[in-house]
């Protein structure tokens, strides 16, 4: 349901900035970018996550591939890392549960070149990666090994840079990485 909701407002958006008319390019065919962000929020571990959640932390790098209409298609990585804990005591025990979250993949996007605002970068693509997942606990329960497992997904994504310096930019993101929401800097080449 989330994926399908996020997925329909960027199709609006794409829709939108589309339309709009070309007047400089923050991004274009044979630009290299790296990003390095934190994540807030997540759509991770199924909904346990009223326990303490580890901040996301995220690193890409992509290329414009081809341009396509009024805009350029991309081609990159990701690199993305977070953890969950449960903690819990129960009479005189003391029960400790951790996830780790590792994702790796690969991503295509499009950006947006038709729009009238300089050092402005805006795209939305597809991820398709593999989350590993991590499980341990100090608990002895025999088999028990958490109702996790990693797998290959193919997620959505959304964002944003602003470039306030001639290769040094901001940006923010949505999307079903280790975050919800991931802000940070980006270096273009």
């Amino acid at each position: 349901m989330k994926k399908s909701a996020f997925f329909s407002i960027a199709i609006v958006v794409v829709s939108f900035f589309s339309a709009v008319r070309v007047h400089a390019q923050a991004f274009g065919a044979g630009t290299n970018v790296i990003s390095a962000g934190i994540g807030l929020g997540s759509s991770l571990a199924n909904g346990y996550t009223y326990g303490t959640q580890g901040i996301g932390l995220s690193a890409g790098y992509e290329r414009g591939i081809w341009e396509a209409g009024p805009g350029v298609i991309s081609l990159g990585a990701y690199l993305g890392f977070k953890t969950f804990s449960y903690n819990f005591a129960d009479g005189g025990n003391i029960y400790n549960y951790k996830w780790n979250y590792t994702i790796v993949g690969g991503r295509g996007a499009y950006h947006f070149t038709g729009i009238n605002v300089e050092n402005l970068d805006l795209y939305a693509g597809l991820m398709l990666s593999y989350d590993n997942v991590s499980f341990s606990t100090n608990v002895n329960f025999p088999g028990y090994t958490g109702s996790y497992s990693s797998g290959i997904e193919l997620t959505p994504f959304a964002g944003a840079r602003y470039y306030f310096a001639n290769n040094l930019g901001g940006y923010a993101e949505l999307g079903y990485g280790v975050a919800i929401l991931s802000l940070g800097l980006s270096y273009k080449f």
